[in-house]
C-alpha cells in the first residue's frame, strides 16, 4: 500500500506518518515551502523523512506570503506566553493552509495511484485552528470523492487523521512506543537565530507540556 503524507517537520506529523509506516504503508512524504518565517522546520522535515525512510520526499515550494494573513509568512510578531486554553484562533493560523496542503497531496496520490493520505492535526491540544477539526477532515475526504479522477471513477480517496482526537502526551507516548527519536522534529514558530526553540510561543507551549504530562524528556531541549 502507498499514501502520501505531509510532513512538516514537527512531532506531530512525524508520528502520523510512523503511524502510517506500522500499518504497512509505503510513505511518500511531501513538505511544503509556503514562505514560512524560518527553515528550520524543513531542515527538520528532511531529517525526519530520512529516519522513516520515505519513498519519495518531495519538497514543493509554495509561497503564501503574497497572501499574508498570518505571523508566520509575514513580519507580525508571533504571540509568546499566551494561555493557550483561551478561545479565539491566534495570529498564528496561516489562512487555508491544510486545505491547500491537502489538494496538493491529493493531486500528487493520484499521480502515484495513492488511495490514502495521512496529516498529523490534532484538535485537543492545539490553538484552535479550524482546519485542524474533523469536521474539515470529513469534508475534505467528501470533497475528494468527487473532485478526482480516481473518485468518480469509484476509489475514493481516505484522508487519514490518526491524531485527531490524541492530547499531545498520548501522542508523545504513542511515538516513543514506536520508537521515534523527536529531537529529529523542530516545533518552535519562532526560534532564535541558533534555530533553538523559543520555549514561549504557543507551540513550545503545548510541546512542552505534552512531554510533562507523558512523563518524558523533550531530547530538542538537550542538545
Amino acid at each position: 500500500m502507498r499514501a502520501v503524507v505531509l510532513l512538516s517537520g514537527g512531532l506531530d506529523s512525524y508520528t502520523a506518518a510512523a503511524i502510517a509506516r506500522d500499518e504497512g504503508f509505503t510513505l511518500n512524504a511531501l513538505t511544503v515551502s509556503y514562505g514560512q518565517r524560518h527553515a528550520e522546520e524543513l531542515a527538520a522535515a528532511r531529517r525526519v523523512a530520512r529516519a522513516l525512510g520515505v519513498e519519495r520526499h518531495l519538497e514543493l515550494p509554495l509561497d503564501l506570503r503574497g497572501i499574508g494573513g498570518s505571523s508566520l509568512t509575514t513580519d507580525a510578531p508571533v504571540p509568546r506566553d499566551r494561555d493557550v486554553s483561551e478561545e479565539g484562533i491566534p495570529s498564528t493560523y496561516v489562512p487555508a493552509r491544510n486545505t491547500i496542503f491537502l489538494s496538493l497531496a491529493m493531486g500528487w496520490a493520484e499521480v502515484l495511484g495513492a488511495s490514502d493520505i495521512f496529516l498529523g492535526v490534532n484538535a485537543l491540544d492545539y490553538s484552535g485552528y479550524p482546519d485542524c477539526r474533523p469536521e474539515f477532515i470529513a469534508a475534505f475526504e467528501k470533497l475528494a470523492a468527487v473532485a478526482t479522477k480516481a473518485g468518480v471513477e469509484g476509489t475514493p480517496m481516505r484522508i487519514h487523521a490518526p491524531l485527531i482526537s490524541l492530547t499531545k502526551a498520548e501522542i508523545i507516548r504513542r511515538g516513543l512506543a514506536l520508537g521515534l527519536d523527536y529531537g529529529l522534529t523542530h516545533s518552535c514558530y519562532d526560534p532564535g537565530p541558533s534555530g533553538h526553540p523559543c520555549g514561549r510561543c504557543d507551540s513550545c507551549t503545548i510541546r512542552a507540556r505534552g512531554f510533562a504530562e507523558a512523563n518524558a524528556i523533550d531530547p530538542v531541549l538537550q542538545r
